[in-house]
């Protein structure tokens, strides 16, 4: 299988799913829980072999997130700001820019499965991955949201997918559609030793100068009470009803916390990083 030839050759982001009038996605931004939730997520999307291999294989060593992991996570953390609150012009010279990354994403004839990074089917799982951590770290440090936010959330969650090729038409329409989506695309999580090795070392922060790992202990509960109890499973952790609680506890304690802070506050990094890449969009550096 070979990539696609022109991979800068899109001139915009695919067509986006409709968006209610009046909604401000910053004002469901949580910088916070991004942070703390960032590891679980990145174990869910690469729960599907396809991408978990596509990543820890990946021949664009600039972006190994054990060899340059701060480069990799202001482009992750970057892309998600785009995504959100960018421009259609910003998200289509970052997706020009990702595809260029992407396009070199293809497996080889001695790995275990078959894969390659601009697969729609593939973006959209990852797409899916992050609409359900951005709904679950909403639900854990404030609560639920009334049902036409949390429709209006939905719809733009969308452009996780769609700011890449992740075609509209994919994103599940409604959020029970998106549920039966999620059940029957756990049937695809298999995390082999070998992928699940590269998880762990990651959230014991391995991939860190050893002074930096001070918290490792912390973030592998954190990652591990963000993690549905499937992935769990297939990575093998332990997890109690006491560590449950004493988690609910934690996230009730920092929503508290967030919310006491001021807008701009709660949406860092993100707005940071939107300014960023604006600035290197004026610059005309890489942006990735």
């Amino acid at each position: 299988m070979t990539a696609d030839p022109r991979p800068s050759a899109a001139p915009r982001p695919a067509r986006d799913v409709p968006v209610p009038e009046g909604f401000d996605m910053g004002e469901h931004l949580s910088g916070l829980g991004a942070v703390l939730a960032g590891p679980a997520n990145v174990i869910m999307q690469l729960s599907w072999p396809g991408v978990g291999y596509g990543v820890m294989n990946s021949r664009v060593h600039d972006g190994s997130a054990m060899l340059h992991p701060v480069k990799r996570a202001r482009t992750t953390f970057g892309y998600i700001a785009v995504a959100m609150l960018g421009t259609d012009e910003e998200r289509t010279a970052l997706r020009r820019a990702v595809n260029g990354q992407h396009a070199q994403v293809v497996s080889g004839p001695d790995e275990p499965v078959e894969y390659r990074a601009m697969d729609p089917r593939l973006q959209t799982w990852v797409a899916a991955c992050l609409y359900y951590g951005t709904r679950d770290v909403l639900a854990r440090l404030h609560g639920p949201m009334d049902e036409a936010t949390a429709d209006a959330l939905y719809a733009h969650c969308a452009r996780f997918g769609t700011t890449l090729q992740m075609p509209a038409e994919a994103w599940p329409e409604t959020r029970d559609a998106f549920d039966a989506y999620w059940e029957a695309s756990l049937a695809e999580v298999s995390i082999d030793p070998p992928v699940a090795d590269y998880f762990m070392r990651l959230t014991t922060l391995q991939n860190l100068p050893r002074p930096a790992r001070w918290a490792a202990s912390f973030n592998l509960f954190v990652t591990t009470g963000f993690l549905p109890p499937l992935f769990r499973e297939q990575l093998g952790v332990a997890w109690s009803p006491a560590q449950q609680r004493r988690f609910d506890r934690l996230m009730r304690r920092l929503g508290r916390v967030e919310r006491a802070l001021p807008p701009r506050a709660r949406r860092l990094p993100f707005t940071l990083l939107l300014a960023d890449l604006r600035r290197r969009i004026r610059r005309g550096t890489p942006l990735v």
